[in-house]
């Protein structure tokens, strides 16, 4: 198949002669250098000795006789070693599982080229056959030497700036070598038949390569690491696989194009939508992408993190909110999250009580699911042991005493790692990650960057916390300064009022004018008077004087009271007296009811409930209106100072919740945009508290 012409057939013959002699001095120059611990220095000798033998076939056989053919594949195998024996220079024998599919490959596709010209020449098939064998050939070739340059960039990019040095010569020469295979069989292929340039030449650059890797293979590599590069080598291997991917199909399309009549044309166009809709929903695939990742870092090194980069990423992702104005606590989450490639996270804190609860999700989805909260007993395990704990490992039966997440925890498949937060060998907090798209187990590479990372994260998060501490005090003083001059204009209106109530009752003339007048004047002094004692117990954090309250009587007041404004509709009513402070407890409930109003339409009920399960009263105040995100229910309702009304102070929820809690209740909330808000208020029942109580002196006498 190749054209004939006088002098490049005798070129040929005199460059793979010169060639032939060029291996054969190189071998045995290396051959009588003293012995160095190089892996690679006998394989390189029989290469190169390969590689004159080749050349002395072709220059006697010619290119395309089957001695040239078989002499070409044992010469290719023999530098596919040499580079896999440069991969484990190191003594990276056993880790270096990655390189060992790609060579495995590499190897059968050159096997095959033998087997084809075989087969095709003992079937004696036609033209047309005969063409399509040598075009896959061609094709083979091309695969195997673009598989080993992409081995040969992984293998120099990733080296160590003082293992290049030795790398560098052996590197050079092969990759000129496979360079030059490329070409040829690139030319060959667009052409329909060899250069007989290129073939002539092959023979001189065989003689030019040897120099270099015999240089390469004199000096050693004792003591020196190679260290591949993660990115490099991920995207390496990436390219790989599509150049094959690619070859593949061109080598289909050619054995398509055999066929005859109009199906050749349709199989042909059939074969490739069907490769370009797999390419599309596979090869951009997040799975796909992760297996890959997973797999070329789990066998390709020796450390699986990069730790400049992942720590790079760490401090970008820290440091920035991006777009989306994503809080410190998504931030956080996200941080975590990026280390082992999980698609999403939970950030857990201590809450109002100390109990850890989540506070922030980055993409976790919610499904109307209520905030986690882990046990006391497993947050002081993990406290005490910095315990990074695998969920899948508790599901499969194999868990440590102490270590007992919930249960709701465990059913939920999504759950895969929780890991502690520790500031000062304090817990923190923690941050529960989701299952990658690729699962694995981790090893102790994976525990030791989490940790880092862990701890980093609770300092930020602490420190955090006490700058908002010091901001919300700084609100609270200059809060205390402006009531200071309301308490004093309310205390000289009370004294005016107080006054006039006096003197009307010294001067009026009517009585009747009189009796209503006193009625109003000394109501009006009451209330203010009682405003003025609540405001002096929220300054000064004196506790508020707790007496029975009938829920019952305390919630017909409060539908009255609304009764002109909204409709607020009490749906359950049980017998109730609660241990409270009767004002405090009416005024927290006036805030809310207000709140439900200002955030529902006109039409929308608003529901109250009182009901009781003989320990406790319980209070439960739900509206149908526009509701709370989970950023602004977790980190702002509670705010002093904070509203989501225009022109709102932001302090009655925070005044609500204070109150009860003085009152020794607890006060929860539940919200979801465009679908309402449900307050509950839950305080000790009178008797409960009273025989506590008496129990209590009983056992202190």
């Amino acid at each position: 198949m190749i054209a004939h012409s006088p002098f490049w057939a005798f070129a040929g013959i005199l460059l793979h002669l010169i060639g032939a002699a060029a291996c054969a001095v190189a071998a045995i120059w290396l051959s009588r250098q003293p012995v160095t611990k190089r892996s690679d220095r006998r394989p390189t000798i029989a290469a190169l000795m390969l590689t004159g033998l080749w050349a002395a076939v072709v220059a006697a056989y010619g290119l395309t006789s089957h001695p040239a053919v078989a002499a070409e594949t044992a010469r290719d195998l023999a530098w596919l070693l040499i580079i896999y024996r440069l991969f484990a220079a190191d003594g990276r024998d056993q880790n270096i599982r990655a390189v060992r599919p790609v060579m495995l490959v590499l190897c059968i596709v050159e096997l095959l080229h033998p087997l084809l010209i075989y087969l095709g020449s003992y079937l004696k098939v036609d033209a047309v056959v005969s063409a399509a064998v040598w075009q896959t050939i061609t094709l083979f070739h091309i695969l195997v030497a673009i598989g080993s340059l992409v081995l040969l960039h992984n293998l120099y990019g990733g080296a160590a700036r003082e293992t290049r040095d030795a790398l560098r010569w052996s590197a050079a020469g092969l990759a000129g070598f496979w360079a030059v295979e490329l070409n040829h069989y690139v030319v060959a292929y667009l052409a329909g038949s060899p250069a007989l340039e290129f073939s002539a030449l092959r023979g001189l650059v065989a003689g030019m390569m040897a120099v270099p890797l015999a240089l390469g293979a004199s000096n050693g590599l004792a003591g020196r690491v190679i260290r591949a590069s993660h990115s490099v080598a991920f995207k390496s291997l990436s390219l790989l696989l599509i150049g094959g991917y690619l070859l593949v199909m061109f080598g289909a399309a050619q054995l398509l194009s055999m066929i005859e009549g109009d199906l050749g044309p349709m199989a042909q166009i059939g074969f490739l939508v069907a490769a370009a809709t797999v390419t599309l929903l596979w090869m951009p695939s997040e799975r796909m992408r992760g297996w890959l990742r997973v797999t070329v870092l789990k066998h390709l090194f020796q450390h699986r993190y990069d730790y400049r980069e992942e720590w790079m990423r760490f401090t970008e992702t820290i440091g920035r909110s991006g777009g989306d104005n994503a809080s410190l606590y998504e931030r956080s989450a996200k941080a975590m999250a990026d280390v082992i490639n999980s698609p999403a996270a939970l950030l857990i804190l201590p809450g109002e009580d100390g109990l850890l609860e989540e506070v922030a999700d980055w993409k976790w989805a919610s499904d109307g699911r209520p905030a986690l909260r882990l046990p006391p007993k497993l947050a002081s395990a993990l406290e005490r042991e910095e315990h990074i704990l695998e969920l899948d490992a508790i599901r499969s039966g194999h868990s440590s005493p102490g270590f007992e997440p919930p249960q709701e925890l465990l059913a939920n498949p999504s759950a895969w790692v929780l890991v502690p937060l520790l500031h000062f060998d304090r817990l923190a907090g923690a941050v529960l990650l989701a299952r990658p798209h690729v699962p694995r187990r981790l090893d102790w590479e994976d525990f030791d960057l989490l940790k880092v990372i862990a701890r980093q994260l609770a300092s930020y998060i602490a420190e955090h916390e006490n700058q908002s501490a010091l901001m919300e005090r700084a609100q609270f003083d200059d809060f205390n300064r402006r009531i200071a001059f309301v308490m004093h204009d309310i205390k000289n209106i009370a004294s005016q009022l107080s006054l006039l109530a006096r003197n009307a009752e010294k001067h009026a003339e009517n009585p009747e004018f009189r009796r209503d007048m006193l009625v109003t004047l000394r109501s009006g002094s009451d209330k203010l008077n009682q405003l003025l004692a609540r405001l002096g117990r929220y300054g000064t954090g004196g506790p508020a004087a707790l007496a029975p309250v009938d829920l019952a009587t305390l919630a017909r007041l409060l539908i009255d009271r609304f009764d002109a404004i909204h409709n607020v509709t009490l749906t359950r009513l049980d017998p109730c007296t609660v241990l409270a402070d009767a004002e405090g407890l009416e005024q927290s409930l006036v805030h809310l009811v207000q709140n439900a109003i200002d955030a529902s339409e006109p039409d929308m009920p608003i529901t109250l409930e009182i009901r009781s399960d003989g320990l406790s009263g319980t209070i439960v105040l739900a509206d149908s209106g526009s509701g709370m995100d989970p950023d602004f229910l977790r980190h702002r309702l509670f705010k002093p100072f904070v509203s989501s009304k225009d022109g709102g102070f932001g302090i009655g929820a925070f005044e609500a919740r204070e109150l009860v809690r003085a009152m020794g209740g607890r006060m929860d909330v539940q919200s979801r945009p465009e679908i309402g808000t449900r307050f509950t208020i839950i305080l000790p029942l009178a008797e409960a508290a009273r025989v506590m109580k008496s129990n209590s002196s009983q056992e202190a006498a």
